[in-house]
């Protein structure tokens, strides 16, 4: 029997990381999801457990490639915010994933609009500690 071809998505939310499987059609054919505890910072704030995350996302997809079911013939994922994790020559992060709702001094905000633009820039969109 043939095993059908599916696309593997996952979706890192926030607070939900969701794994799906749409077939050739975008039909939905799987969904889980899972949560996992945040880690502090070095500042004490919370964020992103890497180790959690990365552990899940390759132990997902080491699953799912042996499936006996579906045959994965593309790989996508979607992330919130503009995260991201500077990594070293090893792929190891040197840094955490910092939470976007971080807070951050007004010394480096000023310098960052003095070198790349003024508060304007972000007219088309809300800065998260505007929310509070």
């Amino acid at each position: 029997m043939s095993r059908i071809p599916v696309i593997l998505i996952f979706d890192v939310g926030k607070t939900n990381k969701k794994l799906l499987l749409f077939n050739q059609h975008y039909e939905l054919l799987h969904e889980e999801s899972i949560q996992f505890h945040e880690t502090k910072d070095e500042d004490g704030f919370h964020c992103e457990n890497l180790d959690s995350l990365s552990e899940w996302v390759l132990s997902s997809y080491q699953t799912w490639k042996k499936s006996n079911e579906f045959e994965i013939k593309a790989v996508n994922f979607s992330a919130y915010g503009a995260s991201f994790v500077l990594i070293d020559q090893s792929g190891k992060p040197v840094f955490p994933l910092y939470n976007y709702l971080k807070p951050i001094s007004q010394k480096i905000l000023d310098l960052f609009y003095q070198k790349y633009g003024d508060d304007d820039l972000t007219v088309g969109s809300i800065k998260p500690y505007q929310l509070f």
